[in-house]
């Protein structure tokens, strides 16, 4: 042989060195397998494959989203943060099974063991999806019960206040209440709301308790609508828990207004009777509206008597008011106010007597002639009319107030009372006898001038061939009071006398008027 020992043998050629191994023979067990081992979210697939910048992207991805959803709350994780990260998890699959296809695995070499590492792994999102929820859910329950605690805090801190001004507060804390007990129902805040209901009825009809009766009707009023909002199943018994404290709230305030002069217990009573008509409160407003009018009949003998008439009058009015939502006790208010408009009526004969033995003549003279009006007969009517005159008298002559005057009638000795005024003269009396009477204007007559009046001489009712009106009284011996009243369209004051009258005397009366200050005598 001849040639080169080490050179290439003729007609040979080198075949070049390989860049890498030879890729794998397609194997769809080993794709599948790498894709469901990246379906975990830790890049597994990518690691038996070796691409490790591949692996390093999902554990970012998952670690993003770990960030995101923890530590887990209420609200949990936002949509848009879980619908990225799936499409993540689908393009890793889709992208890693499609790189084993002919990529050989580094562990495990074969590709069924590889597909059941890849199933089991699976139960790693799986059991983290699990454990959020259950961290969720716990998540949620603090929340509501976080929220029942802010309620119950609201209702505890409007207990501490006028209930007018923290009615918005338990409207609050009813809203929760209600929210829990019929949108979270299966929840533990919810399983405590029977027992805050209770809380919350005490706290809010609190006032109740304190037997603060007028305070308690708005609150316990406001507790009845409780069960328009709140399911009944959550209230039970309490639905009716405020009936019987707002008939007795009702009852009670109105009788100490009633006993206490006040306004309002007729709108208490006929809240009481148009509510709970049939309720034990409610049988006892007649007898206590009954009893007050008694009371106030008992009081016209005392020393108040005035007072009485005007409380009698206004049991009358305000018992009228109260029959209008009486019902059935509508009838016997009835006869109660009408015994109080007929007591109050009778009694104002005291009260005028207890006016003029006061001095106060004006108010005696009025209130005596309103009792005549309004009393057609009666024992005091006719000396209800003495004394309405006597009481106009000493209007103008006090010292003729200082009895009061009586029915008696005649007398021995004789007065006539003559008119020398143009105008009609009333005239009144009082002392031993009481009375009044009207005489014609005198024909002819003129009035005097106030000059005329103060010289000496003068002498009216003195023209002998004048006819005046005039009239004779019979009074007996004693001072008797004289005033003169004169009408038509005359502006004069009236004009007074004081009679000393004495047996053995006739005596003479003269009224007249003057051009500038009125009449005189």
């Amino acid at each position: 042989m001849s040639g080169h020992p080490y050179g290439p043998s003729p007609g040979f050629a080198v075949p070049p060195m390989p860049q890498g191994p030879p890729p794998a023979p397609p194997d769809a067990l080993r794709a599948v397998a790498v894709g469901l081992l990246n379906l975990s979210g830790l890049g597994l697939g990518y690691a038996l494959v070796r691409r490790r910048v591949a692996m390093a992207t999902c554990w970012a991805a998952t670690a993003v989203l770990l960030f995101v959803a923890l530590p887990a709350d209420a609200d949990g994780v936002p949509a848009f943060a879980l619908a990225f990260y799936a499409l993540f998890l689908v393009l890793a699959a889709v992208h890693g099974a499609f790189t084993g296809l002919r990529t050989r695995t580094v562990w495990p070499g074969r590709a069924p063991l590889a597909l059941l590492l890849g199933v089991l792994l699976l139960a790693v999102p799986a059991g983290g999806a699990v454990w959020y929820d259950h961290a969720r859910e716990e998540a949620v329950q603090q929340a509501l019960l976080e929220r029942l605690q802010h309620a119950d805090e609201l209702v505890t801190t409007a207990g501490r206040r006028p209930f007018a001004s923290s009615r918005s507060d338990y409207r609050t804390a009813l809203g929760v209440y209600r929210d829990l007990a019929v949108n979270h129902s299966g929840s533990r805040a919810a399983g405590k709301v029977p027992d805050r209901m209770r809380t919350y009825y005490t706290t809010v009809g609190a006032a109740y308790a304190r037997n603060a009766y007028c305070e308690a009707i708005e609150p316990l009023k406001y507790l009845r609508t409780v069960p328009r909002v709140m399911p009944g199943e959550q209230l039970g018994s309490l639905s009716r828990w405020p009936d019987e404290r707002l008939a007795n709230s009702l009852y009670e305030c109105g009788s100490t207004g009633l006993a206490g002069g006040g306004t309002d217990w007729a709108t208490r009573f006929g809240d009481l009777l148009g509510t709970f008509p049939e309720s034990e409160p409610a049988a006892k407003v007649v007898p206590a509206v009954d009893s007050a009018v008694r009371k106030a009949e008992k009081a016209v003998g005392g020393g108040g008597p005035c007072a009485a008439v005007e409380q009698l009058h206004g049991l009358d009015a305000q018992i009228g008011d109260l029959t209008r939502s009486a019902g059935q006790a509508a009838s016997d208010l009835t006869r109660v106010a009408d015994r109080a408009d007929r007591s109050g009526d009778a009694g104002a004969y005291a009260c005028g007597v207890d006016q003029y033995k006061d001095g106060d003549f004006d108010a005696a003279q009025k209130t005596m002639e309103q009792y005549v009006a309004d009393t057609g007969r009666g024992a005091n009517r006719d000396r209800a009319k003495k004394i309405a005159i006597g009481a106009e008298v000493a209007q103008t002559i006090p010292a003729a107030g200082k009895k009061l005057p009586t029915t008696a009638s005649g007398g021995s000795i004789s007065v006539t009372v003559k008119n020398d005024s143009p105008d009609e003269v009333t005239v009144l009396y009082t002392g031993p006898v009481t009375g009044s009477f009207t005489l014609k204007g005198c024909g002819g007559c003129t009035s005097y001038s106030l000059a005329s009046t103060i010289t000496i001489g003068f002498k009216p009712c003195s023209d002998s061939g004048r006819h005046y009106p005039q009239r004779t009284l019979s009074l007996p011996v004693g001072t008797t009071y004289f005033v003169h009243k004169p009408h038509g369209g005359s502006t004069a004051a009236p004009a007074s006398d004081t009679a000393r009258l004495r047996s053995g005397y006739i005596y003479t009366e003269c009224a007249y008027t003057t051009r500038t200050f009125g009449s005189g005598t």
